[in-house]
């Protein structure tokens, strides 16, 4: 079964549009990554400051390939020098404060029955 990726951020609530901003306007590199299966943007409601960025792969395998790959890609030139200053621009600032990262195996399933 896959395997789900919970990416938690800690995020300001003057920073909550620009973070939005950021993941729409993101490359979509992830969509073509060989064992991606669903991404989702979770914003709070309860009264957090906490996102939920919810990836889901067809194995743990897939999804270090990814890490290690185009996901390193995207986030190159941040603190500690790369692309951005090169460019003659400085990297935006983090829109989250915080994050950690939780993983799950899909051990159950299911869909609305159809009809």
């Amino acid at each position: 079964m896959s395997v789900v990726k919970i990416n938690v951020l800690t995020v300001a609530a003057e920073q909550r549009e620009v973070l939005e901003q950021r993941f729409a306007s993101r490359a979509g590199a992830v969509e073509g990554s060989d064992g991606f299966e669903w991404f989702e943007l979770l914003r709070p409601v309860d009264g957090t400051d906490k996102y939920l960025v919810y990836t889901r792969w067809r194995s743990e395998e897939d999804f270090q390939q990814w890490m290690s790959g185009p996901m390193q890609a995207a986030h190159r030139g941040g603190a500690g020098g790369g692309s951005g200053s090169e460019a003659g621009g400085e990297r935006p600032k983090p829109a989250a404060s915080d994050s950690s990262l939780w993983s799950f195996e899909v051990v159950q399933q299911a869909a609305p029955k159809l009809g």
